[in-house]
């Protein structure tokens, strides 16, 4: 008699996961390194510049570029953290948690960042995740969300200060309006489970 062994879907769907952030940090990292020993740092003036219509192009250009090896060394374990537990759920979540920060927290950025400045740097998408994450439990009322939204409130909660201008060169705009579009994120992610039922 013939047989066969089924991986669990579990194993399957956390290889997944794990599949999208590290090819996401490649991404990071590898930009990062021609950047540095290639464009010399050039390729920073393709984040987000408020008021200026080229400026609009570092909405989708910006989470992927940072100020140095120092600033995407800082943002790497927060967005392996957050960017799994955001996808902890479905998988799915992270790439709309990922758009709707990078747009919301874009747009933001360039209608109420100082003009001549630019904004490079993941903690856009970081903020969202926080965002979407700190709320979803609010959103979804379910037992699992409301004990992530708690775990992540107990582990991350102080990154919120981060939204608020207190050090010069940090892109407090940045976080707040990811953090907005994480937030709007968990809503209708909570609606469109509502409405599958």
């Amino acid at each position: 008699m013939s047989s066969y062994y089924r991986k669990p879907a579990k194993k399957k769907s956390v290889l997944k996961e794990f599949k999208v952030l590290i090819v996401s940090l490649t991404i990071f990292w590898v930009i990062e390194i021609l950047d540095f020993f290639v464009f010399k740092g050039s390729l920073d003036r393709y984040g987000i510049q408020p008021h200026n219509p080229v400026g609009l192009r570092g909405i989708l250009f910006a989470p992927f570029l940072h100020g140095g090896f120092g600033h995407l060394i800082a943002n790497t374990i927060p967005f392996i953290t957050l960017g799994w537990l955001t996808m902890i759920q479905e998988t799915s979540d992270f790439y709309i948690v990922s758009v709707l920060s990078a747009l919301v927290g874009g747009i933001g950025v360039w209608l109420f960042g100082t003009p001549g400045s630019v904004h490079i740097g993941a903690s856009i998408l970081i903020y969202g995740f926080l965002g979407f994450l700190l709320l979803r439990g609010y959103f979804q009322k379910n037992a699992p969300s409301i004990i992530l939204s708690i775990f992540v409130t107990i582990a991350y909660g102080g990154l919120i200060w981060g939204v608020f201008p207190a050090n010069t060169g940090v892109s407090w705009q940045g976080h707040l309006f990811g953090f907005i579009g994480g937030a709007l994120a968990a809503k209708l992610i909570a609606q469109e489970k509502k409405f599958r039922g």
